[in-house]
């Protein structure tokens, strides 16, 4: 498995495994300075909105989505679903090859 595949898996297992703790905090709290952000886990939000009436929504990324990622990649870590993805990284591979 490239170096690659394996950060894109650890990406996935964080999405569906990961928890939603510090973004539920962020809910909750009245005030939040930067440094709080900074030291919050918010991997698993896809985004955060403030509506004119006020308060706050979070949007998660779906994990069930990011299970049946991790169910697609195959043993080389590519996605099998996707020959696109495969065919690009092979001109990646092979114009690499011409410069060396």
């Amino acid at each position: 498995m490239t170096k690659t595949a394996k950060k894109v898996l650890r990406g996935y297992e964080r999405l569906a495994f990961g928890g939603i703790q510090d973004a539920v905090r962020l809910l909750f709290s009245d005030e939040v300075g930067a440094a709080d952000l900074d030291e919050m886990d918010l991997f698993s939000v896809a985004e955060i909105r403030r509506p004119k009436g006020g308060g706050m929504e979070i949007k998660f990324f779906d994990r069930l989505k990011a299970l049946q990622c991790m169910q697609g990649l195959d043993a080389d870590g590519k996605e099998g679903v996707s020959g696109f993805y495969r065919a690009l990284e092979e001109g990646v591979r092979a114009f690499e090859g011409d410069d060396a």
